[in-house]
């Protein structure tokens, strides 16, 4: 009997122990931290040994491989140990893979790989196929594998699930684009965070297909140096293909294997450019998959759009208040101030991912009147905003930072979370800074 050993015991961890059970194996499942109570009884439920609060090498060393939850960085002593015996360590999307005959559509990017993963499983969904959604969002891949019965899975893929796979290939992938992000998990070299990203194709045949943003320049550059055997399908905002996604005269056009798709933009319910390209994207995935077009139509109509990204939560005395949580890099932030069309009071901050806030310098010129720090440590914000705004203001919790945007938004100004930065110094995760944004502008 193969020994299963999975390193974390939350979403990923327990689906992945669940299926490996199933499957016949020896499964032992360690966590450092604590274990939630729901998957603790999970655990228990299906008889699967665990522990946590510790890492008993004993138990885990005599592994015959490993899947190791996305958080944890192959630089831990543990991982490396591993790796030394010579045991293989991988992501719960490559060892799940193999026990289903599903096909996949993987989506991964720096931003905007929610809202295409969610939009491209409403337009399959609502063209009646049975499609389960997983990976980064939702349910585990493993535990769906284990007990639903998919034809088809959308998957949001992070670089770190990316960086666990070895056999893996979607049948579909989608790029959406490349910033600088999580450098520190990444020898703060942008190259190898690049090329792990672009895993996603590394073992596509030419029965797959890659949908990528034509526009983005590290992906350009990739594509020009190295050789993917998957069909290639660009979508672009500046230029036209014979064989791809992009927009002209207001509308998107849609053009693959001579079929063609044609919607006006403002009849698309997601708002801003970069929506156009998510769009874009997920309108290449139903076209390949043979949705009718009446019913790709209503469902770019009607999609609802993604909680924590751009969400519009109240208008209070004419000032429309914005929660853009999900932004956890200068990258979205810089998408999230370009669609503002008025003047804007911007909350930011949080722990830096090695940021660079120089992209948005024209944007904060122009669009920013106030800018509020929410964080532990703010001095690179201060530091490069202090000269472009009339008013900067520290606060070190939400409700500070909601009350203090109020006193300075005026009639048809906007208050943006927007924080470029990841959220652990004060929050939970981002759900948790947004969801209290949200409740501190209802107590307003």
């Amino acid at each position: 009997m193969k020994r299963l050993v999975v390193l974390g015991g939350g979403e990923s961890g327990v689906g992945t122990a669940i299926l490996g059970k199933k499957e016949g194996y020896d499964v032992f499942v360690s966590d450092m931290g604590k274990i939630k109570d729901k998957y603790r009884d999970v655990l228990n439920q299906y008889e699967i040994k665990w522990e946590d609060e510790k890492h008993t090498e004993e138990l885990i060393l005599n592994a015959d491989v490993v899947m190791k939850s996305p958080g944890i960085p192959d630089k831990a002593p543990l991982v490396k140990k591993l790796l030394e015996n010579g045991i293989s360590v991988i992501s719960e999307i490559e060892f799940a893979y193999p026990f289903t005959n599903a096909k996949t559509i993987g989506i991964t990017g720096s931003n905007g790989k929610t809202t295409t993963t969610m939009l491209t499983y409403h337009l399959l969904k609502e063209g009646g196929l049975n499609v389960g959604l997983g990976g980064n969002i939702g349910k585990s891949f493993a535990w769906q594998v284990a007990e639903e019965n998919y034809d088809y899975y959308v998957l949001e893929l992070s670089s770190f699930q990316l960086d666990g796979i070895i056999n893996y290939k979607p049948d579909i992938a989608i790029l959406t684009n490349i910033s600088p992000d999580h450098l520190d998990r990444y020898e703060y070299k942008y190259e190898n965070y690049i090329a792990s990203k672009f895993r996603i194709t590394m073992n596509q045949t030419e029965d797959d297909f890659f949908i990528y943003d034509a526009d983005d320049e590290a992906i350009s550059a990739w594509l020009q140096n190295n050789k993917t055997k998957a069909q290639l399908i660009p979508f672009s905002l500046l230029q036209t293909f014979e064989n791809g996604a992009f927009i002209k005269n207001n509308t998107m056009d849609i053009i693959i294997n001579n079929e063609e798709f044609e919607m006006k933009t403002a009849d698309i319910s997601l708002e801003g450019k970069h929506n156009m390209k998510n769009a874009m994207a997920a309108t290449s995935v139903a076209q390949l998959m043979k949705i009718r077009k009446q019913t790709i139509r209503e469902s770019l109509s009607n999609f609802q759009g993604v909680e924590h990204r751009l969400e519009k939560v109240l208008k209070i005395q004419n000032v429309q208040y914005i929660n853009d949580s999900k932004a956890t890099n200068v990258n979205a932030t810089f998408f999230a101030l370009d669609s503002m069309t008025v003047p804007t009071v911007w909350i930011v901050g949080g722990v830096d991912k090695g940021n660079d806030y120089s992209e948005l310098m024209p944007l904060v010129r122009e669009k920013v009147k106030a800018i509020i720090c929410l964080g532990l440590d703010n001095k690179k914000i201060i530091d490069a905003f202090s000269d472009v705004v009339d008013m900067m203001v520290e606060v070190d919790n939400m409700r500070d930072a909601v009350n203090t945007s109020k006193h300075l938004a005026e009639k048809g100004d906007a208050v943006l979370l927007s924080p470029a930065c990841a959220s652990f110094d004060l929050f939970q995760n981002y759900e948790d800074r947004g969801n209290q944004f949200k409740a501190a502008v209802k107590n307003l």
